[in-house]
């Protein structure tokens, strides 16, 4: 069965109204999870951007939402100490009732961390601090209280890299994510992982494929061209194109097009083995395009 769910790019304007909204639209309309990224700052060099802290807001996703699954993707283990990562999970899964999923990475952007005065250690170090800090949440998950409902909560490891990566999800991860929408690359990561499954005599099929990517939908021609310039004002590469060249230039990348046509993608990608599409939603005001999704795309992929 495939899947479509809600990426939000937090630090690009996320506002508590707008988060409200988001998080009972999406609730409501029927998508299958709700992610946000764990950023501080926005990373499209728009200091003035709006960002709300990624764990205050869903423990208020807990709270305005009643059946859809929702969390980080990711929360890097360098903004928290692990111990305390866990117990703010487990809190958030208590109170969603068992709704939580965990995204974990071992951060990459350097300038957030900077100016918000975060230690930034070496790739190397920054992994093997990941690697026992998955540890350790599971320790704590187990000795305190209140424990997650699903006690290890589900976690969600992204990216691409045979070496550490890939690995670490066969052992430790409920879904494995691929943040671009290239058939070719996840066709051939998804063998890697099958293989470090293999290794450890883990089923890659307990292992739920996603990825991420954004989308342009519309009803026709002018509606298209209509949504591309809202997300150009968002996507600073997409400044100075007309509306024909958004939508040109986002083709190889998302998924444009009529809910027809954006069906049909998502069901020829998902012959690849993709369980779930996580769909980046920039337009944050836009409840309509996630109306069009739900109304028109979800019933046609199921």
């Amino acid at each position: 069965m495939t899947q479509i769910g809600i990426m939000i790019e937090g630090q690009e304007g996320l506002s508590w109204e707008r988060w409200r909204r988001i998080c009972q639209d999406t609730d409501s309309l029927g998508f299958a999870s709700l992610r946000r990224s764990d950023h501080l700052v926005s990373l499209m060099s728009s200091p003035d951007r709006d960002c709300i802290e990624c764990w205050t807001s869903l423990a208020l996703a807990a709270e305005w939402t009643k059946r859809i699954e929702f969390g980080p993707m990711v929360s890097p283990m360098t903004f928290r100490l692990p111990g305390v990562l866990a117990k703010i999970a487990a809190t958030v899964d208590a109170l969603s009732g068992g709704r939580l999923i965990l995204g974990v990475g071992a951060g990459w952007n350097e300038n957030e961390h900077r100016l918000f005065d975060i230690p930034f250690y070496t790739e190397k170090e920054r992994f093997e601090r990941l690697d026992a800090g998955i540890k350790k949440m599971r320790e704590i998950w187990d000795a305190t209280y209140p424990k997650p409902v699903r006690n290890p909560i589900p976690l969600l490891i992204g990216g691409k890299g045979a070496k550490r990566t890939l690995p670490l999800v066969a052992r430790e991860a409920t879904e494995w994510n691929l943040s671009r929408l290239d058939a070719a690359m996840f066709r051939q990561r998804r063998e890697i992982l099958e293989q470090c499954c293999r290794q450890i005599g883990r089923d890659a099929t307990t292992i739920r494929r996603s990825v991420m990517t954004t989308y342009i939908i519309g009803r026709d021609r002018d509606e298209l061209r209509e949504r591309a310039l809202k997300l150009r004002d968002v996507i600073p590469s997409l400044k100075g194109l007309d509306a024909e060249q958004v939508l040109e230039k986002m083709k190889q990348q998302a998924f444009v097009g009529t809910p027809e046509e954006i069906s049909a993608h998502v069901r020829e990608h998902a012959k690849l083995g993709v369980d779930l599409f996580m769909l980046q939603h920039f337009v944050l005001d836009d409840s309509d395009a996630l109306q069009l999704l739900a109304q028109e795309v979800l019933p046609a992929v199921a």
